[in-house]
């Protein structure tokens, strides 16, 4: 009891002081006017550095000087338009949008979970949470309180149902079997601030793929272990009790069948346009797969895929309708309107920081004094991990983090010979694990109210007594994960190594 007070305590301490914080949107346009005024304090007192690779001279740029002032207004639309996470995270979306609007998303998580085995339903429902970060946030309104109907209608406490799946939803968000949303806007922010050090190093959407494939089971197996060692332990016994809420429709039945079908066809077209040397989707000059067309346009494949498979549920449910198809696009538009916002200024901060040079400077003179420390790079990485973790407990925006630390963190680990994917890997990790013991959550007081349909008595304290196992155990299985990937040299992703060629 003393333990869950001290931990209510520290968590409204924690969201005291999170409150404090400005929106995300808010924070950058402060820090847009503090890198302007940092940039002329710099430049007065002539702050420099000797770039490590060509030795030239690298000087603060005064931001508010007439030259400084032309060129802000002259390319203030450029930075947003071509700002990298902007233009691939809306073709993905819209997308996944129609797979959301025709109900194949709902009808697919639900599948995943009711043809699952008893034994293996735990197992089942954090996997179908980890998948499920491909549709944003369908695994927060859909799956969770799913899981607990789920949990229910198998004899077991539907708390623990909502633990697993909120465990594998929000603690596993980074992993998946799939390339989403989410690696579109961390790729683009880690190219954008690798393009500090090297303007031709590109991260591609698949950087972090293979580390993230293999996550995807580390995740699903840590997840289900706590819940049936941890949680379930700790909760009163139930009796099973089926709603007709967790039971799929003959229509969707069909539907999902359809889909199989499609989804079969469209992999071996795939299959047939990649893996020939002379495929129509390789490099047309060197017939590689690592920078081709389909590496490339990878998000635009995942899209076009997401958008027919919803066709074809409609189709097969008897639902089609043109309509819902554009409604589709529109409704996940619509609701990117606040990630728009935010990334036309955390944009503006990037190219600010760029053109003022004040990064490039403080990534040198912060590898200059690691090397000084003398540290591993595998040391560095496991305590980035770690500051992330801290950080993500105060902000709760993924791509803002990452848009606001990306810029100092890789520049100056790739100075030390640490790749941007590996950086950027380590950031993934650090910000998934906390999620799930964070009230700054956006979701943390939704998945509170689905506790208190089962138990009127919850709160943040009991939120977090419940999450807490879950999270220290997915930090310590996915830091070892990331020392023994380090230590065998795999590539994170296809073409991307964890560290850079001397």
């Amino acid at each position: 009891m003393n333990l869950l007070h001290s931990i209510n305590r520290l968590l409204q301490s924690i969201e005291r002081a999170g409150n404090k914080l400005p929106h995300p949107t808010v924070l950058f346009i402060y820090l847009c006017g503090l890198i302007l005024l940092l940039s002329a304090i710099a430049s007065w007192f002539g702050v420099s550095a000797i770039h490590p690779v060509n030795n030239d001279m690298i000087t603060a740029s005064n931001l508010l000087s007439t030259e400084g002032l032309h060129r802000i207004l002259n390319e203030t639309v450029s930075n947003f338009v071509t700002f990298a996470p902007v233009g691939t995270v809306l073709v993905a979306i819209m997308g996944i949008g129609v797979a959301e609007q025709s109900g194949l998303i709902r009808a697919v998580l639900q599948a995943c979970v009711l043809k699952a085995p008893p034994r293996t339903i735990t197992f089942v429902v954090v996997l179908a949470g980890v998948l499920s970060s491909l549709a944003a946030d369908t695994g927060y309104v859909v799956l969770i309180p799913l899981a607990a109907l789920i949990f229910q209608a198998a004899g077991r406490h539907p708390i623990a149902g909502i633990a697993a799946a909120f465990a594998g939803v929000s603690g596993g968000f980074s992993a998946n079997l799939l390339i989403g949303p989410i690696d579109a806007i961390l790729a683009g922010l880690s190219t954008e601030a690798a393009q500090l050090v090297n303007s031709t190093y590109e991260v591609s959407a698949a950087g972090n793929y293979y580390f993230m494939l293999a996550s995807t089971l580390l995740i699903s197996l840590t997840g289900t272990w706590v819940t049936e060692h941890l949680v379930i332990p700790r909760l009163p016994k139930v009796e099973a009790q089926v709603t007709e809420e967790a039971v799929l429709g003959s229509q969707e039945r069909r539907g999902l069948k359809a889909v199989l079908l499609f989804t079969l066809a469209f992999v071996a077209l795939l299959i047939a346009c990649t893996v020939p040397e002379n495929g129509i989707l390789r490099d047309p000059q060197t017939h590689s797969l690592l920078k081709s067309p389909f590496m490339r346009g990878i998000v635009t494949v995942i899209a076009v895929y997401a958008a027919l498979a919803g066709l074809v549920f409609m189709k097969a449910s008897k639902a089609l309708d043109a309509n819902r198809f554009v409604e589709g696009m529109e409704s996940s538009m619509a609701t990117m309107a606040s990630y728009l916002v935010l990334m036309f200024f955390a944009a503006q901060f990037v190219s600010y920081f760029n053109w003022s040079q004040l990064g490039i400077i403080t990534a040198i003179h912060g590898a200059d004094w690691l090397k000084a420390q003398q540290l591993s790079q595998s040391v560095l990485l496991i305590s980035f991990v770690l500051m992330a973790a801290l950080i993500n407990l105060l902000i709760g925006s993924a791509s803002a983090k990452w848009a606001l630390i990306a810029p100092i963190f890789v520049p100056m680990f790739y100075l030390l010979g640490i790749s941007p994917e590996a950086t950027q890997v380590a950031y993934r990790i650090g910000d998934s694990t906390t999620n799930i013991i964070t009230p700054l959550m956006p979701y943390f007081g939704v998945v509170v109210a689905f506790v208190q349909r089962y138990d009127k008595t919850a709160g943040i304290g009991t939120m977090v007594a419940t999450m807490l196992p879950y999270s220290l155990a997915l930090l310590s299985a996915w830091l070892l994960l990331l020392a023994a990937w380090l230590l065998i040299g795999w590539p994170l992703g296809p073409g991307a190594e964890s560290l850079l060629s001397s």
